[in-house]
């Protein structure tokens, strides 16, 4: 394995270790997802969880979609003045049919998700979902809407101490205990961390998922030599560093050797993407034409399950455009209202998850988007989600929960339409550190 990092904007130094440096970072293999899968059929398996292909540490995010509770609707309902949903009505033959349907402004799911390291437990229910138990004893429901779950995941591997790895489909799934790995035991392989840099300048720090599917050193890199045409499958383990260049991708070896291939998803304009698991952020998005290179390295902490305390409500002062503060209880967009959520956006065609544990700050832009600020002083803007852009349904906030308990039917929501609303300063009781 090799250990590098970047000096400015382009200075490289590889240098391959020859302390055990390395194996005492990764000793316990601790940012590992580690469980006890039960099967429909009554067998157990307990190990290194490889989800779906692209997750397999306590930082990558399961996801789906949620119901939105009820009171978040009525409360919206209230804000416009309505009575209660929509009243549609047909003429048919000299009577008139009317009934009242959800309204349109206010979808009843919304797209969620969340990281492993909040999960106790997961478990199977009917239609393909999943109910979650998080360490904070709240209980979540993710739906079917994405490839993570159901049917169009693409297997669980669970790589079992002491002997072979075990695949599993989705129909094999029936629970899964989670909890941090033994201590001693190390998974087969390693998990994939490094430094993406886009075509802006911009560094994401995490780890990484290339092509939405290899994630591990002992995967492969695929592709064919510009020169000769020789077909290449190269460990992960044995790249130091992937750059776009016209037509392909420039891998640079640990022991310096350089290759320019082609002619593959992997190195091409075909790939789906490099997904970074930032751990003091949440999941960055870059796609292939805002690539630039990626550079491997070591973390500077291994992120373990205790880490993560399953979430609390969000709590903070929202400023109003008129300089009202109202400190409660949020729900953001009249949906999120964990600290375990997230928080959707985009900039320069970079695409952010980013868990509202993160935030610090989100300020409304004066014309579009919205500047977000993390815990750790990092800002992005960004716009294209309803999260922060006009879409947003309002910000729900509870001015009497302000101690941070959980709502109730009986909680009274006030509702700050986006137009309305100026600027949100969160306060969180505990943070994780980010992984750079």
């Amino acid at each position: 394995m090799a250990q590098f990092r970047a000096f400015g904007r382009s200075l490289l130094c590889v240098v391959v270790l020859a302390s055990p440096a390395w194996d005492q970072v990764w000793a316990q293999d601790g940012d590992r997802i580690w469980g006890r899968l039960y099967t429909t059929s009554g067998e157990v398996h307990e190990g290194f969880i490889r989800w779906d292909r692209n997750e397999g540490s306590w930082v990558d995010v399961l996801d789906g979609s949620k119901e939105i509770p009820a009171e978040n609707y009525v409360a919206w309902l209230e804000a416009k003045g309505a009575d209660g949903p929509p009243l549609r009505f047909i003429d048919l033959q000299g009577f008139r049919i009317s009934w009242r349907e959800a309204d349109p402004d206010f979808p009843p799911t919304a797209s969620s998700g969340i990281r492993f390291g909040h999960l106790r437990s997961l478990r199977v229910v009917e239609g393909d979902g999943v109910e979650l138990t998080l360490r904070s004893g709240e209980l979540v429901v993710l739906e079917d809407r994405s490839r993570n779950l159901g049917r169009s995941n693409r297997g669980i591997v669970v790589d079992v101490p002491g002997r072979s790895e075990v695949d599993l489909d989705w129909r094999d799934l029936d629970r899964i205990d989670f909890s941090a790995a033994p201590s001693g035991v190390q998974a087969r392989a390693h998990r994939l961390y490094g430094t993406v840099e886009d075509v802006q300048g911009n560094r994401y720090t995490g780890y990484v998922s290339w092509d939405r599917d290899e994630i591990m050193e002992s995967d492969e890199l695929e592709g064919e030599e510009m020169e000769g045409g020789r077909d290449r499958a190269i460990r992960f383990g044995e790249i130091a560093s992937i750059a776009r260049i016209r037509r392909g991708a420039r891998v640079v070896l640990v022991d310096g050797r350089e290759l320019d291939l082609t002619g593959e998803r992997d190195v091409d304009r075909r790939n789906r993407g490099i997904h970074i698991s930032d751990p003091g952020l949440g999941l960055v998005e870059v796609g292939w034409s805002e690539f630039q290179i990626l550079r491997f390295h070591e973390p500077d902490a291994v992120i373990g399950y205790d880490a993560f305390d399953g979430g609390r409500p969000l709590v903070g002062t929202l400023v109003t455009q008129s300089g009202e503060e109202i400190d409660g209880m949020i729900r953001w967009d009249a949906d999120e209202g964990g600290s375990w959520e997230f928080l959707n956006g985009s900039a320069d065609d970079v695409t952010f998850t980013i868990e509202f544990s993160k935030v610090s700050r989100i300020t409304r832009g004066e014309v579009f988007g919205a500047t977000v600020t993390l815990v750790d002083g990092r800002t992005f803007e960004l716009d294209d989600s309803n999260d922060v852009n006009w879409d947003n349904k309002g910000i729900l906030i509870a001015p009497e929960a302000a101690t941070g308990t959980r709502g109730s039917d009986q909680t009274r929501w006030r509702v700050v339409p986006w137009d309305q609303f100026k600027e949100v300063r969160f306060r969180h009781d505990t943070t994780i550190e980010s992984g750079r």
